[in-house]
């Protein structure tokens, strides 16, 4: 054994943890949007969400993946803490299909078998040709995903079989015999070691490898591998914990304790299980026999199964423990503040979710944006401090919102890398800055009616009429965003920019019949001003809303996202038959309207 041997064990470690990041990389990315499907729907019956589990950490690769952002749905409010204890145990059995991924390297075929392009030295290169093929030579939807899912693959069994390489030199001189023999006369030290390593690896499914990798020596038997095994568990789950404590509510840090007291009793279950059944004689037959990376894998598969059928009954229990351990807080006192924490940072690693999570508070943004400008245009007709005092506050929260969202986005992007997630981001960041920029408007036209209301000024009758029906316009374009934004509706955005051309039309006119009672005297100067103003607020609403509309329809057509201005002006220089359409029908109706005020008073 020499320094060369060791760094080449090295090496081929690092090529086993990044295929194995790759794949699980690009298997999340890709499964993402069904993940949160899936985990949203678990329901409060144990079976079911144990199933979930285990099939998602098949997919995904990773036990740690799946219960963190199981923890996030807790903290989200999505699925309660009861119907995530399911999907952790299932967690923990799915992690096992790694495991049965790599016992390939058992496999030993004659050359001229069909199956000798499963044995790990012809599976790795030709994982690699295909998926560099896919990457380079293929166009579709998620092509360089998969490619990079393939790859990984490749990269994780090249690894392997350099590590086993690498093993093979180092067993000269029973080295590797001495140390495993050891660990077999001392169960204390080889669940520790386990432990440890899968600590600091960040993967139980890394660590097994790892042995099965060693296990190709064929100096590896039953007694020396069993207390390794059942410490990775632990060691695993401690790291999942962490980050599930990561800015976290009670019930979110309560799924990484449960994982904890899930491994601790499987520990001592497997562990007492194993020396009694020992002790009897019943595993005389494999206890020194050599075991190799099937036998270890699927050791590894009966421990976590029987352990989840045994323990699952028991998911009552581990919860009121977990509530015993972590208390609850306070109760906070805004009332947007649980929305808030949902921006919670275990979903920055599956974009999906992340992005769900940023579209629920854009959408109250918005909300709340609109149920302002309805609040401050009452104030023209009624004056209420109260009313004055909620749209205040709504507009601090719509502030706050915009900045935490903001900086979410940031710390996605870092995580992106499929185009229709960068698509996601470049459109949630416009209409973040629009929805914010509704409730400044809605401050703006509150700030001239308190302003009123001081100088004991209002506005006439004719003025007020008038108000009412660029009111129900505003009315009309706002619901129109609104659904355009909620449900991509393009139909919906596609009404958007007319309606703000005729809120122009509309704006111009009331402008002139205002000058007009300005000159009769029937309007003093100050309150011909603040018109003026609220006239100008309620024009800049309908920009806002005509720049949602115009980044949504751009959206489902990239074609004009970098062509956004001669696209408005097309629209608006008469060469699109639909604008054309819903100007006209729009413009006669609002100005029917207007006409037939005449004296009658029509409340704001």
């Amino acid at each position: 054994m020499n320094i060369f041997n060791v760094i080449a064990l090295l090496g081929g470690l690092a090529m086993f943890l990044y295929g194995m990041r790759l794949m699980g990389d690009g298997l999340k990315a890709g499964s993402s949007g069904t993940l949160k499907k899936a985990m949203e729907k678990a329901t409060n019956t144990p079976v079911k969400a144990f199933i979930l589990g285990l099939v998602m950490t098949a997919v995904i690769q990773s036990s740690t993946a799946t219960i963190v952002i199981t923890s996030g749905l807790v903290g989200a409010g999505i699925i309660s803490l009861r119907q995530s204890l399911g999907v952790v145990i299932g967690a923990n059995v799915g992690t096992t299909v790694t495991g049965q991924i790599i016992r390939l390297l058992d496999l030993n075929s004659a050359s001229t078998s069909i199956l000798q392009f499963f044995n790990p030295s012809t599976l790795a290169p030709l994982a690699m040709i295909i998926g560099i093929i896919i990457i380079m030579g293929v166009k579709f939807k998620d092509s360089e995903n998969i490619g990079k899912i393939i790859i990984g693959f490749g990269i994780l069994f090249s690894g392997l079989l350099n590590m086993t390489d690498a093993v093979s030199t180092l067993t000269e001189g029973g080295i590797v015999e001495k140390l495993f023999s050891g660990l077999g006369n001392n169960p204390f030290l080889a669940y520790t070691i386990g432990a440890g390593v899968a600590f600091v690896l960040q993967s139980s499914s890394a660590t097994i490898g790892i042995l099965q990798a060693f296990s190709t020596s064929g100096q590896l038997t039953f007694r020396a591998i069993y207390a390794v095994l059942v410490g990775i568990y632990l060691g695993d789950c401690v790291t999942t914990a962490i980050v599930c404590n990561i800015g976290a509510k009670p019930d979110a840090k309560r799924v990484g304790m449960v994982n904890i007291l899930f491994n601790l009793c499987k520990s001592v279950l497997i562990l007492t299980v194993v020396m009694v059944i020992h002790k009897m004689g019943l595993l005389d037959g494999i206890w020194d026999e050599t075991i190799y990376s099937g036998g270890i894998a699927n050791t590894n598969t009966v421990f976590n199964l029987a352990c989840a059928v045994l323990l699952l009954p028991l998911v009552g229990a581990f919860e009121k423990f977990s509530c015993r351990i972590v208390r609850d807080e306070p109760v906070p006192a805004g009332k947007y503040d649980e929305m808030l924490d949902a921006l919670n940072p275990v979903f920055i690693d599956t974009p999906a979710l992340a992005f769900g999570r940023c579209y629920e508070l854009l959408l109250e943004m918005c909300r709340l944006a609109r149920t302002n400008i309805n609040r401050v245009f009452e104030l023209f007709t009624v004056y209420d401090e109260k009313t004055m005092r909620r749209v205040e506050e709504d507009e601090d929260y719509i502030d706050t919102m915009a900045d935490r969202i903001s900086n979410y986005l940031v710390q996605i992007s870092a995580k992106i890398t499929l185009p229709y997630h960068v698509e996601i981001m470049n459109y949630y960041f416009s209409v973040i800055t629009e929805f914010e920029r509704l409730g400044d408007h809605a401050i703006n036209i509150a700030e001239i009616a308190e302003e009123m209301k001081e100088r004991g000024n209002a506005f006439s009758r004719d003025a007020l009429a008038e108000m009412s029906v660029l009111r129900e316009l505003l009315d009309r374009i706002l619901d129109y965003t609104t659904e355009a934004f909620r449900k991509q509706n393009q139909t919906a955005a596609h009404h958007i920019e007319p309606l703000e051309e005729v809120v122009d039309d509309l704006v111009n006119t009331l402008k002139d019949n205002h000058l007009g009672r300005l000159r009769n005297r029937e309007c003093d100067v100050f309150n011909g001003t603040e018109f003026f103003n609220l006239l100008s607020e309620a024009e800049r609403i309908s920009d806002v809303c005509s720049n949602v509309g115009v980044a949504t329809v751009a959206r489902a057509n990239p074609e004009i996202e970098h062509q956004v201005h001669n696209y408005v002006s097309m629209l608006h220089s008469g060469r699109d038959e639909e604008f054309n359409r819903n100007y006209k029908e729009a413009h006669e109706l609002y100005f029917n309207l207007l006409q037939k005020k005449n004296n009658v008073h029509y409340d704001l």
